[in-house]
Order: C-alpha cells, then sequence, then structure tokens
C-alpha cells in the first residue's frame, strides 16, 4: 500500500474519476455562466456577446440590490440564532431527563422538504384560521396581522420557517462538538469551583469556536443563496419585498427568458458568497488553536 501511495502517477489515476466529475458538475458550470453573463440570450439560439454590459446594468438594478438587502438581512438573523442554537446543544449535552428525545424533535424538521415546510407554515400563517391568528386572537388581539400580505412583516414572517428548518442541523453540529470535549475538564472545573454559566462561557465556548466559525460561514453563505421555501410561500412578494438574490435569478432567467442577465446575477451572487466567505475565515481566523489537554 505504501508503495502504491507513494506512485505519483497512481494517486493521479485515483484522482482523476472524481476530478472529473468535479469538473463537469461544478467547474464547468460556473464558467459557462459567466461566460452567458457576458451576452444576450433568451435560452435559445446563438448567445449574442454584449462584454460587461449585463455586469454594469446589474450594479445599478436596484430591484438586485433590493433582494441583496433582505439576503443580508436573513444571513444576519442566521447568524444571530446561531447563539440561541449553541445554547440548546449545550443543554442537551448535559446529563438532563429527556434529552435525547428533545434532540430527535428537533432534527424533525430536517426530514421534511422544503415544500412540505412552506406548505405547513402557510396555513399557519393562514390570515383567518391559521393557527398563529388564531393564538394572538385568544391572547386578545382583535385584529391580527396578514403576516405573508404586508410587506412590513413578510420577510420577517419568512425568517422564522427558515431559521427553523435548520435548527436541528446547528444543534446536532454543536451537540457533536460539545460532546467531544473530555469530561475530565469539566469535572476538574467543578472541582475548581467553576458554577454552571462559568464553564459553558470559559471552557465550553472556547474548545467548540473552530466549529462555531464553520457554522457561521454556513449560516451566512446558505442564507445570501437561499431560495425554496420563500419561493414557494410568497414567490418573492409582495411586491418584491420578500425578494432574494436567488429568487430574483430565478425570475429573470426563467420568468423573463433574459438568460444572460439572470447568468450574470447567478455568477456575481457567487462572487459574493466567496469574498464574504474569505472575509469570515480571515477574520475569524486563530493562530494558535485551542486543542485539549
Amino acid at each position: 500500500m505504501d508503495k502504491v501511495m507513494s506512485n505519483k502517477k497512481m494517486i493521479a489515476l485515483y484522482i482523476l474519476p472524481a476530478l472529473l466529475l468535479i469538473m463537469v458538475i461544478v467547474y464547468i458550470p460556473i464558467v459557462l455562466t459567466g461566460y452567458y453573463g457576458l451576452t444576450e440570450w433568451n435560452g435559445i439560439g446563438k448567445p449574442k456577446f454584449l462584454g460587461m454590459e449585463n455586469y454594469i446594468e446589474l450594479l445599478g438594478d436596484g430591484k438586485f440590490w433590493g433582494s441583496a438587502w433582505h439576503s443580508l438581512l436573513l444571513a444576519i438573523f442566521s447568524t444571530l440564532s446561531l447563539l440561541i442554537y449553541l445554547a440548546v446543544a449545550m443543554v442537551l449535552a448535559t446529563k438532563i431527563k429527556g434529552a435525547n428525545l428533545f434532540r430527535k424533535i428537533y432534527l424533525i424538521p430536517m426530514l421534511l422538504s422544503s415544500v412540505a415546510i412552506a406548505q405547513l407554515w402557510l396555513r399557519m400563517y393562514h390570515p383567518s384560521n391559521g393557527i398563529v391568528n388564531s393564538i394572538l386572537e385568544s391572547l386578545g388581539f382583535a385584529d391580527p396581522p396578514a403576516w405573508l400580505s404586508e410587506p412590513q412583516l413578510v420577510l420577517f414572517a419568512l425568517f422564522i420557517p427558515i431559521l427553523w428548518q435548520y435548527a436541528g442541523f446547528y444543534i446536532l453540529i454543536y451537540y457533536a462538538a460539545l460532546k467531544n470535549i473530555p469530561t475530565s475538564i469539566e469535572e476538574a472545573a467543578k472541582i475548581d469551583g467553576a458554577s454552571t454559566l462559568q464553564i459553558a462561557w470559559r471552557i465550553k465556548l472556547p474548545l467548540t469556536m473552530e466549529v462555531i466559525k464553520v457554522t457561521i460561514v454556513l449560516a451566512v453563505v446558505g442564507s445570501l443563496k437561499y431560495f425554496d421555501l420563500i419561493y414557494v410561500m410568497t414567490d418573492g412578494g409582495p411586491n418584491g419585498s420578500s425578494e432574494v438574490m436567488a429568487s430574483y435569478m430565478y425570475r429573470t432567467a426563467f420568468r423573463a427568458y433574459d438568460f444572460g442577465y439572470g447568468s450574470a446575477i447567478g455568477f456575481f451572487l457567487l462572487v459574493i458568497c466567496l469574498v464574504v466567505t474569505w472575509v469570515i475565515r480571515k477574520y475569524t481566523a486563530t493562530k494558535d488553536p485551542i486543542e485539549y489537554s
């Protein structure tokens, strides 16, 4: 085995199938998207080369920047929600009664498709017989809002099911990271008189920081390119109040049949995600990562 692994030709031969697959599925579509963004094309016939016109138009497109602002708000809310997920994971990682049951309950949204979750919350938000307004009416609110029809509320109403959908995913990641911390460290802290809050803040949080950084990247990038649940629940409405970058790209390419401009939006979205990922990793990098003793 050592002889095979020291042979560079054999290593290249093993890597080649996976590399070709990645090229076909990932890199070639990215290059084609960037190229089509330089053209005027309705999806049929030969594209007309425009140069940088689509990208220049994109920089002055108010609808795009409005959708980018909505995506940014979702990214901010998703990042802040990680604090809640981490707190829940810390509770579940302790020896409390029913922890196994709660872990399974939190994972239920991960088993459902985005379309099923969207249909569920559409019924919950129904203005006349939805459970949300029924609860508000029982609490004394005479005229509860139509959550998905009011421009000032729709975006924040959508954030709730989105964050609920991925709660189990992040809680599971944090739970695994916390359970990976040696119990001897926590026991030594307890012997020294540390409280539960001090152990969480001074021991568990620093030891899971690398995992937290990864989840921040996942949450931010995932929010910037989020599409499916918003598309099913509101289709970007009312009047673009819940439009995000991915839904605006879809509307431009597959509704208006402007694949050139839609490709420019998609490629620009890719660039934004790469830049944001680089910034997060740069400013959260640690020279001396914490290691378990």
